[in-house]
């Protein structure tokens, strides 16, 4: 008797199962407010935000000066006169056509020489706490003079490149219009290009129109994806929140020699701990990782799926049991947060 009401009880939630997920049923509840979603997958120690619509950025410049300062920023920033070769800009690793990233697997620098890691994408670059892979600068302004002063990346030294700028005479209005005078000096150089940078952000995707009410606007099996994502895949314990990225840094058990935040923090519990990139625009960014090793998203997905389980690879990463037809539907879901680049057009440089 106790055998058939267990097999009963199996029974019936293997129907309630599969009534949960029909492709209807999920529709209505996640037509819902998020705050009536099913319970994602989320470990007890995880410090989560439900997925959300995307905020405004931070700064948006409202007065003349701010305005001036932006556009300031955003010709500094294309402007390959702030490498030692003249040749390499800000924008030569952060392309707006490519969703603000170069579309290499590794970025490359002065004299072609390549560099170890992927070039992160710009969007929404406002949100993180921390830049670089490895965290290392804790403020866009602070991250400005990395890549000028690298002698991998532009080969330049900040603290010369004022002079420099100061041969350009129409640089000299610019600076003017911005500052309240022409004076030129490196604070100067980062502020704008960081003021700039925290205007970059990513055009709405079909999940914000969903979001905002309109149930058409994502497929039966991108909400299936969307569900996955958040319960069975397990994403959501590091993807989440608005930006999908938890501001943390993890090791996926893929760091190979790379020390990724040990190098900062010299903790060897942060040995191979990346910083969790946002997935926002994620297909058109790859390639994929801290050193763009995934070209392919269907095989990014298999790597998460069996972790290597190697020493220190976070707790977070456990074996999945995805079936061919949930992966298709977890990328169908990843492509639905990945719109088009917004139009942009490049700044005449100074002369």
């Amino acid at each position: 008797m106790r055998k058939c009401i267990t097999i009963l009880i199996l029974t019936l939630s293997l129907v309630s199962f599969h009534s949960f997920t029909k492709p209807g049923k999920l529709r209505e509840i996640y037509s819902r407010d998020p705050s009536q979603w099913p319970k994602p997958n989320v470990d007890k120690d995880v410090n989560w935000q439900e997925l959300g619509p995307l905020p405004p950025p931070p700064f948006l410049p409202r007065t003349k000066a701010e305005t001036h300062l932006v556009q300031l920023g955003k010709t500094l920033f294309f402007d390959p006169r702030l490498s030692g070769s003249g040749k390499i800009s800000c924008g030569s690793c952060h392309q707006p056509e490519l969703s603000w990233t170069d579309g290499r697997d590794k970025s490359l620098g002065h004299a072609g020489q390549v560099s170890k890691r992927n070039s992160p994408s710009l969007q929404n670059v406002w949100f993180y706490k921390k830049l670089f892979w490895d965290g290392r600068s804790h403020s866009l302004e602070d991250q400005v003079f990395a890549p000028i002063n690298s002698e991998s990346e532009m080969h330049n030294d900040m603290a010369q490149l004022p002079r420099n700028l100061r041969k350009v005479e129409g640089y000299t209005p610019l600076f003017d219009s911005a500052f309240g005078d022409a004076s030129i000096d490196p604070d100067r150089i980062a502020k704008a290009i960081a003021a700039f940078e925290m205007t970059i952000t990513s055009r709405p995707s079909r999940f914000d129109q969903f979001l905002s009410g309109m149930s058409s606007a994502l497929s039966d099996s991108e909400i299936k994806g969307l569900h996955l994502f958040r319960t069975k895949a397990r994403c959501i314990n590091c993807h989440n929140g608005p930006v999908f990225s938890d501001n943390s840094f993890h090791n996926n058990g893929q760091a190979g020699i790379d020390p990724g935040l040990y190098q900062v923090t010299h903790q060897e519990e942060d040995r191979g701990k990346f910083k969790t990139p946002s997935l926002r625009n994620v297909m058109r960014t790859g390639p994929w990782m801290h050193d763009g090793k995934h070209s392919e998203m269907w095989k990014l997905i298999m790597a998460y799926s069996s972790p290597s389980g190697s020493a220190g690879q976070d707790k977070l990463l456990r074996k999945l049991r995805l079936s061919a037809r949930e992966r298709l539907d977890l990328l169908a879901f990843l492509n639905a947060i990945s719109p088009e680049p917004l139009e942009f057009q490049k700044p005449t440089l100074p002369e």
